[in-house]
């Protein structure tokens, strides 16, 4: 078996319970951790905003914590830190800077509407967000190893006590605007969210009571729960599951089909290789 990849982590896209995805933000009550080379045409609310180097935000950054932008990024308006900013070298923001607490700050940084900072302002370069983002995670799931970081996120939206909070995670190279949530392998879905987009990636998993406004599409396996509507049509490379209690406004289409008996679908049903009707729990 082929060993993955020490930065595997980078691939998952996790969106936790009660994450809203509306018509011009994303808002959590969690930290958000945004990767390297993403392309996103919203807003960022969360309480720690992290951003990969060389992304671009077209809207907003407000952070009720702290707030880190990678070199070279660009933010389309205002970034609000309501503690510490470190916003590296290149940093473009089209919007005011203003930070309730320190500001560290690397070169070459424009700011089109100028900044405000209440604490100390340092000129230098901070730890690079790819590092400080792997530096988080360890912290955050008390592990000593990078190669433990794939597989304990794997497990990350078990009900299990003592779990910490998961950030919510987009992954490296993602894609998300109007249209089109597209991530490059898998993504998680909690429980509770609203989303409004079509959903593109690898694998995709959506937990109890989240509504989508739009359509699923995954190369393999896709997975909806109790209580989860989606507005739109389901379509895998592999096998989509449908669980009790969920419902499909739209098409299912896959190579093949696990449908619970008290699940709805609207839609029509395509599976070549067969559907499975499920009983019981």
């Amino acid at each position: 078996m082929k060993e993955r990849s020490v930065k595997d982590w980078h691939n998952h896209c996790l969106l936790p319970d009660g994450t809203e995805l509306q018509e011009h933000s994303i808002k959590t009550d969690r930290n958000i951790v945004i990767g390297e080379f993403c392309q996103i045409d919203y807003g960022l609310r969360g309480n720690d905003v992290f951003v990969g180097e060389s992304s671009k935000i077209r809207e907003y950054v407000w952070a009720n914590g702290d707030t880190r932008i990678g070199n070279w990024s660009e933010i389309g308006g205002d970034v609000i830190a309501k503690q510490d900013a470190y916003i590296g070298e290149g940093v473009k923001i089209n919007g005011r800077l203003s930070v309730a607490g320190a500001l560290d700050i690397g070169e070459k940084v424009e700011i089109r509407e100028g900044f405000e900072a209440k604490g100390d302002v340092e000129i230098r370069n901070p730890m690079p967000v790819f590092m400080f983002i792997i530096i988080y995670l360890m912290t955050l799931l008390r592990i000593e190893n990078e190669k433990e970081l794939d597989h304990i996120l794997d497990d990350l939206f078990s009900e299990d006590d003592g779990k910490p909070e998961i950030p919510l995670m987009i992954p490296a190279r993602s894609k998300l605007n109007m249209k089109l949530f597209a991530v490059p392998s898998t993504m998680k879905i909690g429980k509770g969210c609203r989303l409004h987009g079509n959903i593109r990636a690898g694998s995709i998993e959506v937990l109890q009571d989240t509504v989508i406004f739009g359509s699923l599409r995954a190369r393999n396996r896709i997975t909806v729960v109790s209580g989860v509507v989606v507005h739109g049509n389901v379509e895998s490379g592999s096998t989509v599951y449908v669980r009790k209690g969920a419902h499909i406004l739209g098409d299912v289409k896959a190579k093949a089909i696990v449908l619970h008996e008290e699940a709805k679908v609207d839609g029509t049903i395509e599976a070549p290789h067969g559907m499975r009707i499920e009983r019981g729990e």
